[in-house]
């Protein structure tokens, strides 16, 4: 089978995008491994697939497959871009948006040439929501890995958050810890480990372990979770501005219980055909 493909970025986080509006494809896990593999197939962090939608309320479906061909519930990064390959390939005139992920809408605005907005939906921190495991929702909860106590915050934003505050981004053990509570037994879905550095009131420095992939150039939806960790406990104000390796996204959010909003770049690289 031949398919039409679109690759795609949000800063640096980065993506091939399926039409499967105009395109009678139906994309599998397997076909996302190979599709994501850098050597042998095109490369990339997530694939993104745009369907009908199965709603009249909403525009379209919007499905995320990791590298190692997982099934997702959200993408931030991801969302961005899809908001702008739909627009730029004219699947849709309407701004904004409503598109349907696994769990929950979200809403995505294009503004000007480069920037987008989602609407993010309402952080998630009931632990048995996340899921995580605790006796009683918390700002902090302290897990164990390998003897070792670490204070972690747990929020979804429709995927599992674990953030961490470190004092050095830069020294921070992000592949060896992150993959350690990526797996860990209380994350009954495994998670997305963020690790952050506080600047100041308004910044703060991110990189985060992708559930599936690993660390990643930018996380949308870590850099919303990490957000509202830091505002949770008292450390920054919004709106705040998440400062990842390739750029920078501003996150808004004014407490539990509202909506979050994130607003940041979304890039087309090329288009393509794939056999396969």
């Amino acid at each position: 089978m031949l398919i039409k493909f679109t690759k795609m970025h949000g800063l640096g986080n980065d993506f091939v995008v399926i039409d499967a509006v105009t395109q009678n494809v139906r994309v599998t896990a397997s076909m996302a491994r190979r599709l994501s593999d850098r050597k042998t197939g095109i490369g990339c962090d997530q694939v993104l697939v745009v369907e009908p939608p199965s709603d009249p309320d909403i525009d379209f479906n919007y499905r995320i497959f990791n590298a190692d061909g997982a099934e997702v519930e959200q993408c931030g990064n991801g969302a961005r871009c899809l908001a702008r390959f739909v627009h730029d390939r004219r699947l849709t005139g309407k701004n904004p948006i409503a598109v349907k992920t696994s769990n929950r809408v979200i809403e995505l605005a294009i503004e000007g040439k480069k920037m987008v907005s989602v609407d993010m939906g309402t952080p998630e921190l009931e632990p048995k929501k996340i899921p995580f495991e605790a006796h009683e929702k918390a700002m902090v909860y302290a897990i164990d890995v390998d003897g070792h106590s670490y204070d972690i915050a747990a929020v979804s934003m429709g995927n599992p958050h674990a953030v961490l505050k470190v004092e050095d981004i830069e020294t921070a053990p992000v592949a060896e810890l992150g993959a350690k509570i990526e797996s860990h037994s209380r994350f009954p879905n495994r998670v997305n480990v963020g690790f952050m550095q506080i600047e100041n009131r308004t910044e703060i420095k991110l990189r985060v372990f992708e559930r599936g992939v690993g660390e990643t150039e930018a996380c949308g939806s870590g850099a919303c979770a990490a957000a509202v960790a830091a505002i949770q406990q008292g450390l920054v104000d919004s709106p705040v501005t998440m400062q990842l390796t390739r750029g920078s996204l501003k996150i808004d959010w004014c407490g539990e219980g509202q909506g979050l909003i994130m607003t940041g770049p979304a890039a087309t690289v090329f288009h393509g055909r794939i056999r396969i």
